[in-house]
C-alpha cells in the first residue's frame, strides 16, 4: 500500500523533519506577532527560545557572532537616539545643553533593543538551520517562480555564506603573514585587505551563478519538475495556515489599538 500525499516523512523510529515553509512560516510570524505586540516579556521568550533552539542545533555560536554584527550598531544607535533625545523623560539621571539622559528613554530604548533582538534571532535562527535546496525545492512545488524562488532562499542565507566566505579569506591571509594587532589602524588595514576580496569574490560568484542558472533554465516559466523530495503533511499545513492567520490578527489588533490611542 502506497502512502498518501498528505502522510509524513517520519514513521517509526524516524525523526519528523520540517518542511522548509514550515520553518519560515515560524520564524516569520514570530518576528511579526513580536514586533506588533511590543511586550518586553515576550521578546525576552523568543529570545530565550531563539538561544535555546540554536543551541540544539548547533549554530548557536554563528548566529551569536551575526546577531553581535547586526544588533551592536542598531542598539547603540537606539541608545543615543532615545537614552539622550526622549521628549517624554522626566526622570533626568544626566544633562549636557539640549541632551538628556532619562530613565524612561533609557528604559523605552532597552525594550526596543529587545524587541529588536528577538526578531534578529528568530530570523537568524531559521536562516543557519534551513536547507536552501530544500527551500527553493518546496517554493518550486508551490507554485512560485523558480528565479524568485532562488532570490528569496539565497536572501535568507546571504549572512552565513558571507560569514564563512569572510572567514576563509581572513584564514588565507593569515596563512601568508597577515598579523592583527589590538591598535585602531592594525584592525583598519585588515579589514581593507579582506574586504576588497571578499566583495570581489560575491560579485563574481554572483555571475558564475547567474550564468548557472540561466543555463539550467530557471526563468523559463511553465511547470517544474525536482529530483528533491521535500516532506510535507497536512499538520503542518494547517500550522501553517494557523501561523499567518496569528500574524496577521496580531498586526490587525496593533492597529486597532493605534487607532483607539489616537
Amino acid at each position: 500500500m502506497t502512502a498518501s500525499p498528505d502522510s509524513s516523512a517520519a514513521g517509526p523510529g524516524r525523526p519528523l523533519r520540517l518542511n522548509p515553509l514550515t520553518l519560515l512560516a515560524a520564524a516569520g510570524s514570530t518576528a511579526v506577532i513580536t514586533t506588533a505586540a511590543g511586550s518586553w516579556p515576550l521578546s525576552l521568550a523568543v529570545v530565550a527560545a531563539s538561544l535555546g533552539l540554536s543551541a540544539a542545533g548547533g549554530t548557536a555560536r554563528r548566529v551569536l557572532a551575526a546577531a553581535a554584527a547586526i544588533l551592536v550598531p542598531l542598539g547603540l544607535s537606539l541608545l543615543m537616539l532615545h537614552g539622550l533625545f526622549f521628549p517624554e523623560g522626566s526622570t533626568v539621571l544626566a544633562e549636557w545643553g539640549p541632551a538628556r539622559v532619562t530613565a524612561e528613554g533609557l528604559g523605552f530604548a532597552g525594550r526596543r533593543i529587545l524587541q529588536l533582538g528577538a526578531v534578529v534571532l528568530a530570523l537568524l535562527v531559521f536562516s543557519f538551520s534551513v536547507s536552501l535546496p530544500d527551500l527553493v525545492a518546496a517554493l518550486s512545488a508551490r507554485g512560485v517562480q523558480g528565479r524568485f524562488a532562488f532570490v528569496l532562499a539565497s536572501t535568507l542565507t546571504l549572512l552565513p555564506a558571507i560569514s564563512a566566505r569572510a572567514r576563509r579569506i581572513r584564514q588565507a591571509q593569515e596563512s601568508r603573514g597577515l598579523v592583527v594587532t589590538r591598535g585602531l589602524m592594525s584592525r583598519l588595514a585588515a579589514f581593507r585587505l579582506q574586504a576588497v576580496p571578499l566583495v570581489l569574490s560575491l560579485v563574481e560568484d554572483a555571475g558564475t551563478r547567474s550564468a548557472a542558472l540561466e543555463a539550467r533554465g530557471l526563468s523559463n516559466t511553465g511547470p517544474r519538475t525536482s529530483y528533491r523530495e521535500v516532506p510535507d503533511s497536512r499538520l503542518q499545513r494547517t500550522a501553517r495556515a494557523v501561523l499567518v492567520l496569528l500574524a496577521a490578527a496580531a498586526v490587525a489588533l496593533r492597529l486597532v489599538q493605534a487607532g483607539a490611542g489616537a
